[in-house]
């Protein structure tokens, strides 16, 4: 698998796993108020950036190992 191939490989498993688990875990973390605040979109948004960034580096690790087996 050449490199550019492996990074959208990481890309797009990366931003899957991030939607999934940023939106089940916003769902409990930030309250659903009547009117939303700037501490829910804040919460929102750190919460999408961490998830996104770690699940970034788990896909690249995984593809690696994969990568790197045969």
């Amino acid at each position: 698998m050449d490199d550019e191939t492996q990074k959208r490989v990481i890309t797009i498993l990366a931003s899957v796993v991030a939607y999934l688990l940023a939106s089940r875990l916003s769902e409990r973390f930030v309250e659903q108020p009547e009117v939303r605040g700037i501490r829910d979109d804040l919460k929102e948004a750190l919460l999408s950036a961490a998830s996104s960034l770690v699940l970034t580096i788990l896909a690249s690790l995984v593809i690696r190992r994969v990568v790197g087996s045969r």
